[in-house]
């Protein structure tokens, strides 16, 4: 053999070896037919999705693979154009994909074609997942009354109060304060006390879900509305609430497309399927909270003001815990009742030094917070002891609760500057305790993960 064809055929072992190195590389299936349906190549991707060897597809025809289907490679071939989202099975596992294929033209030939291969069962498994969480709110009623809320300051029985008028009505709430103020424990007992309280109440968190995912998810979608779809469709939020409440918490996180859907809900008293036309009737109360500044939000045109307005019908202010500290003591022991159940341990006391320490904090995570105080404490106090001192509390920023009022820096800037730099201080340290994995952090911080996202890029940690 001379060496003219030595080196062509050096060159072309060198150019399969390359392009199989490249394919390999892909995350996608891929596999490649000549012009007679046979197969020629195909990539590891190909061999984990379909459970068959190259020994089982090159040099065989191109339906050797399909479980379910027509072969979308002989379509090519016969049409020579190329055909996109076609479902089928395929290998011997019978795995659900998603195949397009395009033709090999070669200096005007058709020569073969190219097919690459989305494997959906993990789509479905995610979707059935889903699905699973919906039963799950679907199932929900409102777990606390008026009664399972803590405190006896002027102004909690106040908004007690104005609470109770606005389960007596059928009008929007909308619920406004801070993280940890207790808007969702509002949001049961409003519904608990009203003349719905024998119907649905289903909660959705709007900053835990994209865009596109909350208007399916609050107004159903309709059959082949998008991959992975469910046949027949399915119900949305408003639906499975039909008749009852649906609580929309963090409503500002609500992109423009869904503040506009759910504008229509609020006015015509109706809700569109995604991927339909059909208007459905529905019946449903609204209660929704937000500790953003919405008037804000709507000057800067990230919140629609006609929607505004409709929510607005019967605002609730819930009082952060620095304007109400007579309180504390009250959700000392109410949190220590079920902390000391929890953590198997017998009812302890606190001592007066604790609750003194306690009063002089402000609180910026609120209730939430204060919990999280208590719960620490109780797991420093010894087996031995009964009496939560103040020695055993663990304030935030390590601050030593031995450390003397004389002793403290004074205050540096305004109140929202501190709140800032205490709330970076706080982001910083659960990602820290969680190994950086947002979603941990997220969890031991009772935020979703969009929440945190936010907060991370406000505070310049992304």
């Amino acid at each position: 053999m001379s060496e003219d064809k030595l080196s062509t055929l050096a060159t072309d072992k060198e150019n399969k070896l390359l392009l199989q190195t490249i394919i390999d590389s892909l995350s996608d299936a891929v596999s490649v037919v000549d012009e007679n349906g046979i197969g020629i190549m195909v990539n590891r991707a190909y061999i984990r999705l379909t459970g068959m060897t190259e020994d089982q597809v090159l040099r065989k025809p191109a339906t050797v693979d399909i479980a379910e289907g027509e072969s979308v490679h002989m379509r090519v071939l016969q049409t020579g154009k190329p055909i996109k989202g076609v479902r089928m099975k395929v290998g011997p596992f019978r795995r659900e994909v998603i195949v397009s294929c395009a033709p090999l033209i070669i200096k005007g030939k058709l020569k073969g074609s190219v097919g690459v291969i989305h494997d959906i069962s993990e789509l479905r498994r995610v979707m059935e997942e889903l699905h699973r969480t919906r039963r799950l709110v679907r199932e929900l009623e409102s777990h606390y009354t008026f009664d399972d809320i803590i405190g006896n300051s002027e102004q909690i029985r106040e908004t007690i109060e104005r609470a109770k008028q606005a389960a007596a009505t059928p009008a929007c709430v909308l619920l406004r304060g801070e993280c940890g103020t207790g808007k969702e424990l509002f949001a049961h007992a409003i519904h608990h006390d009203s003349e719905r309280a024998d119907k649905p109440f289903i909660r959705v968190n709007c900053a835990s879900l994209t865009d596109t995912l909350l208007e399916s998810e609050l107004f159903g979608y309709a059959d082949g509305a998008f991959t992975g779809a469910k046949k027949g469709g399915r119900k949305g939020y408003f639906e499975e609430a039909n008749g009852g409440t649906l609580f929309l918490d963090e409503i500002g996180a609500m992109g423009n497309e869904a503040q506009a859907r759910l504008l229509r809900a609020i006015q015509e008293g109706e809700i569109i399927r995604v991927g339909e036309s059909r208007a459905r009737a529905i019946d449903v109360r609204l209660i929704v909270a937000t500790n953003a500044n919405l008037e804000e939000m709507v000057e800067q045109g990230r919140f629609r003001k006609d929607l505004y307005y409709r929510l607005n019908v019967f605002p609730i202010y819930l009082p952060p815990l620095r304007e109400i500290k007579s309180d504390i003591p009250l959700l000392v022991n109410h949190f220590l009742a079920g902390l000391t159940k929890k953590y198997g341990r017998p009812i302890v006391d606190v001592s007066p030094e604790v609750y003194r320490r306690l009063k002089e904090y402000d609180w910026p995570g609120n209730m939430r917070e204060l919990e999280n105080v208590i719960a620490r404490a109780l797991i420093n106090l010894g087996r031995d002891q009964d009496v939560i001192e103040a020695k055993h509390l663990v304030m935030p920023f390590g601050a030593s609760p031995e450390a003397k009022e004389e002793e403290e820096a004074p205050l540096q800037g305004t109140l929202r500057q501190m709140h800032r730099t205490w709330e970076k201080d706080f982001l910083q340290r659960a990602l820290k305790e969680a190994n950086w994995n947002k979603a941990e952090a997220a969890r031991r911080l009772d935020i979703s993960i969009r929440s945190l996202y936010n907060k991370m890029h406000q505070h310049n940690l992304i």
